[in-house]
């Protein structure tokens, strides 16, 4: 499974349909849940995110400070993980960022550029890499 924890809503229609779309896609390979959490306080963020965290999934935090891949070896990631984790969580903070409690329990903090994106934008990019992942996973058309 892939879960995406989010903090914030989508606002814009066309974020929601870039999202839809992307989310309809990934799950002709697997399962997926996007989870929106309410935005606030840093504090109240990081009590909602634990909550739901859990230890046994391979819990992937987004942070412009994380290491970077290309979609290959992301898409290796992916693969590797599934095989030995089941669901793999991606946890994507709000304007404020992240907590250092969430991204000390993260098996990994990752990047995917120096570029600060509008929130739901990134979630847009994120879900277009996690298909893409798929895609070259199945040694499918579509990564060129």
């Amino acid at each position: 499974m892939i879960k995406i924890i989010c903090i914030g809503k989508l606002k814009k229609n066309y974020l929601k349909e870039l999202c839809d779309d992307y989310k309809l896609r990934i799950s002709k390979y697997h399962k997926i849940e996007i989870i929106e959490l309410k935005d606030g306080k840093i504090e109240d963020e990081t009590k909602s995110i634990l909550k739901i965290f859990k230890d046994s999934d391979y819990n992937i935090v987004m942070a412009i400070e994380g290491n970077k891949k290309n979609s290959l070896s992301f898409a290796k990631l992916i693969d590797e993980k599934f095989n030995k984790y089941g669901t793999i969580t991606f946890i994507i903070g709000a304007s404020n960022g992240i907590s250092n409690t969430i991204k000390e329990k993260a098996d990994l903090l990752l990047s995917f550029s120096d570029n600060t994106f509008p929130h739901g934008l990134f979630r847009g990019i994120l879900l277009e890499q996690i298909y893409r992942a798929f895609k070259i996973n199945n040694n499918e058309l579509y990564h060129k």
